[in-house]
């Protein structure tokens, strides 16, 4: 039976929890969306590697709750509570982006409030921070790596651009509690620190934002808030928790087995442009023709499920690229509509490049790895080898058109993760 229940906001989100639970020594499933959600029928696909009958640890439940209306993201994040308490988790783990992607309006906040209301809990922590991946907090303000947020590529993120660094001014108009602040003060000094704060009258129906600058930080948060039903905050909070089998979790290799792939980036943030134009000079590359969408979308995806498929016959060992964005202009100059033109039809293309053989996809972007992994059927994801910090491999099973299923290999890269050349070197980790 598993102990702790994960609610991951997007895709990509739900799979770099899961790699470091994994790494933490939690047997650990990846469930997707919340109907039937912490279902452990198939407790085996959790376990890469292991023997079937051993049930998870872990069950992250993988939603696509970011940008999604505030009374959505509220439902499906109280379904989701509702199928792992129902599978016997007794702790929970609300888990963001490391960069705190939302709106003034949410969802972050109204999520916790109601996940905490569900639970009878009166306050928990928010921890963003993720050092591995360049987000530290200090003195409530975000940074990724040395610019603060709102000076970061995340000021003008199409959906949701973030204006302020300040933390407790981003929360504050999302949740009906009080919001509390912990400073790196009081982390360094240790956890009974730490615990004594969030005990503290102002504290105690918060949402208490807690400075971390390291991953001893992370530790000593984690160690602090062990007695707390509920816990937010991005992966690297899970660099605290430790497993029922840490030192013993192994990894898989490719479910699918060697033959060919691709890449479908939706993604429209700085890292993944600058990948993207990495790519160009390496792999054959075709660009999502937004005007030819708008008007003959199953035209336009014929023509990029056409161009792949040539790619694969005149070079398999060259994964094709399909890309939406490569420059600053083309987040500036975006209509309404071209984050659904590019999530459907690179959807689409996944379905048919892995019903004409297609064994391995990486997928840029976590609106764009949701469409993707909805499309193809998948109920439940097992972590495999990583490619870089959050982002790793994760295998399941495609169900095509015909009813036939399918092993494909996944790679879900969160916008904003990555070295530049991830996209020519992560398929060696399949190899």
């Amino acid at each position: 039976m598993p102990y702790l229940g994960a609610i991951a906001d997007d895709f990509t989100g739900a799979t770099d929890l899961a790699t470091m639970l994994v790494a933490r020594g939690f047997r650990t499933v990846v469930t997707v969306g919340p109907p039937g959600a912490a279902s452990t029928a198939d407790p085996g696909t959790g376990n890469p590697g292991g023997p079937e009958e051993e049930e998870p640890d872990a069950v992250v439940v993988a939603l696509k709750s970011r940008t999604a209306p505030v009374a959505d993201a509220v439902a499906d994040s109280l379904a989701a509570l509702h199928a792992l308490r129902a599978a016997g988790c007794r702790r929970f783990y609300l888990k963001y982006c490391s960069t705190f992607d939302s709106t003034p309006e949410g969802n972050i906040g109204p999520v916790a409030d109601a996940l905490l209301d569900e639970l009878g809990a009166p306050g928990t922590v928010v921890v963003p921070a993720f050092p591995a991946t360049g987000r530290t907090v200090y003195r409530a303000r975000l940074f990724v790596h040395d610019e603060l947020l709102d000076e970061s590529s995340m000021r003008d993120h199409p959906l949701t651009p973030m204006r302020d660094a300040h933390l407790g001014r981003l929360l504050a108009p999302q949740t009906r509690r009080p919001v509390h602040l912990i400073g790196h003060d009081t982390v360094r000094a240790g956890a009974d620190a730490v615990r004594r704060a969030l005990h503290e009258p102002s504290a105690r129906e918060a949402l208490s934002v807690v400075d971390a600058i390291t991953d001893d930080d992370l530790r000593t948060i984690a160690t602090a808030t062990a007695d707390l039903p509920l816990v937010t905050g991005a992966a690297g909070l899970a660099l605290g928790l430790a497993g029922p089998h840490e030192g013993t979790a192994s990894r898989a290799r490719s479910a699918a087995g060697p033959g060919p792939g691709a890449i479908l980036s939706g993604s429209a943030s700085a890292t993944t442009r600058d990948q993207v134009r990495h790519a160009r000079e390496w792999l054959p590359h075709r660009k999502l023709d937004l005007a030819a969408l708008r008007a003959d979308p199953d035209a336009a995806v014929t023509a990029l499920v056409a161009f792949a498929r040539d790619a694969w016959r005149a070079g398999p060992d060259r994964p094709p690229l399909l890309y939406a964005s490569d420059g600053a202009e083309d987040v500036a100059g975006a209509l309404p509509d071209a984050a659904g033109l590019i999530e459907s039809a690179l959807a689409r293309c996944a379905v048919e490049l892995v019903a004409a053989g297609a064994h391995r996809l990486l997928v840029a972007g976590g609106e764009t790895s949701g469409a993707v992994v909805t499309a193809l059927g998948a109920g439940t994801l097992r972590v495999g080898a990583p490619i870089a910090p959050g982002v790793p491999w994760v295998h399941t099973e495609a169900r095509l058109a015909d009813g036939r299923s399918r092993p494909v290999d996944l790679a879900l890269k969160s916008g904003n993760f990555g070295a530049r050349s991830m996209f020519t070197t992560a398929w060696k980790e399949l190899a």
